[in-house]
């Protein structure tokens, strides 16, 4: 095979998203400048068509409320959200997000939040559980409000994303106001699916966040298999559906968080063959019952629900995924330039092997 003639008209684009977390396993507050410096080292890995964190641990005084993070393309559509969220929630506080004006984000959405728990008397979905009421009632404002998405829904927690730089995205919410003892970042290259506000990462639902770098080619069967439990996709990037199967697999179906990775990343058939037969047994079943949730595609995630951080790649490790720890803080990076620049003495670097997860939980 010979190289093209004229290569350097062949470029290729080697960014390809960057992801970046740490938790204090302690619980000591992390101040946002950390992720934000960890995410503009890793500038060159995004586009400008989507950057975002999620931070836990921001609302203490309000920890026990479920946060909404509302972005709308008008004041109506803001109104409409508002009018549903009022007829099932008891409503504690409702603000603007505060943000500040940057010359790099253009037009940004109407940004707001509310403070809510759940009414005792509910006019809809009697039956469902809490946290069950409250996804519904999330899913129906996404699909039916005309224009306006909850883009976090979680307690004592919050997602920031747009269209921008991660370092955009940072200074339009004042991220560097906020101190949370795990973070996420996200910086994004899209490839096959749209960069808008709604489409940028984290993708959130109750207290998951998710961060992701690839493709998750398996989107389609992924997301007929969650429309049969009664999630509704709705923001055009295949990411979604993770936090939507993380949310199925672990608080409903109550898989460990370990167990979930096998369901997302599970070993080949040819390595469940030479397992014990009470392991083949399990391993077997899993992917027999749980093989619409499974994901195809590269990918590396970085998986918050505050309690814990979880990273994991995909079955041959198609995406960079870097661990280190220094003291009671564990770093998660798609490179360790980022990590260095926060945190230059480490006590422990390391790459994961290829579908093996990293699961860090906090302290008692």
């Amino acid at each position: 095979m010979k190289a093209p003639l004229r290569y350097y008209d062949y470029e290729k684009d080697i960014s390809g998203c960057g992801i970046f977390g740490v938790i204090d396993k302690k619980r000591n507050l992390i101040k946002g400048d950390m992720p934000i410096a960890a995410m503009t080292c890793m500038h060159d890995r995004g586009n400008g068509l989507g950057g975002g964190f999620a931070a836990y641990g921001i609302y203490p005084d309000m920890a026990d409320l479920y946060a909404f993070h509302v972005m709308s393309s008008s004041q109506s559509a803001l109104d409409r959200a508002e009018e549903m969220i009022k007829a099932h929630f008891e409503v504690h506080e409702s603000q603007p997000i505060p943000t500040r004006k940057t010359l790099a984000i253009k037009s940004p959405p109407l940004m707001w939040r509310f403070f809510l728990s759940v009414k005792e008397t509910r006019p809809r979905w009697r039956s469902l559980s809490e946290e069950d009421y409250v996804v519904a009632t999330l899913m129906d404002i996404n699909k039916s409000s005309g224009g306006a998405y909850v883009f976090s829904s979680g307690k004592n927690m919050g997602a920031f994303k747009g269209v921008g730089f991660p370092e955009d995205i940072a200074e339009f919410f004042r991220l560097d106001e906020y101190a949370a003892y795990i973070w996420t970042g996200h910086n994004r290259f899209p490839t096959n699916t749209p960069g808008w506000w709604g489409g940028a990462h984290p993708f959130t639902l109750l207290n998951w966040s998710i961060v992701h770098n690839g493709e998750i080619s398996s989107y389609g069967i992924n997301r007929r298999y969650l429309c049969m439990h009664d999630y509704e996709c709705t923001l055009m990037t295949d990411t979604e559906v993770v936090a939507y199967l993380l949310d199925l697999l672990i608080r409903k179906h109550g898989l460990s968080r370990r167990m979930a990775s096998w369901v997302f990343a599970p070993p080949f058939w040819d390595e469940i063959a030479r397992m014990s037969e009470q392991d083949k047994q399990a391993f077997t079943a899993l992917r027999m019952v749980y093989g619409p949730a499974m994901l195809n595609g590269p990918f590396a995630i970085l998986v918050g629900d505050g309690k814990s951080l979880m990273g994991l790649n995909d079955r041959i490790k198609l995406r960079p995924l870097l661990v280190a720890e220094s003291g009671d803080r564990v770093f998660m990076s798609s490179e360790e330039s980022a990590v260095r620049d926060v945190c230059p003495e480490l006590d422990k670097v390391w790459m994961p092997k290829a579908g093996e997860p990293v699961i860090v939980e906090l302290e008692a």
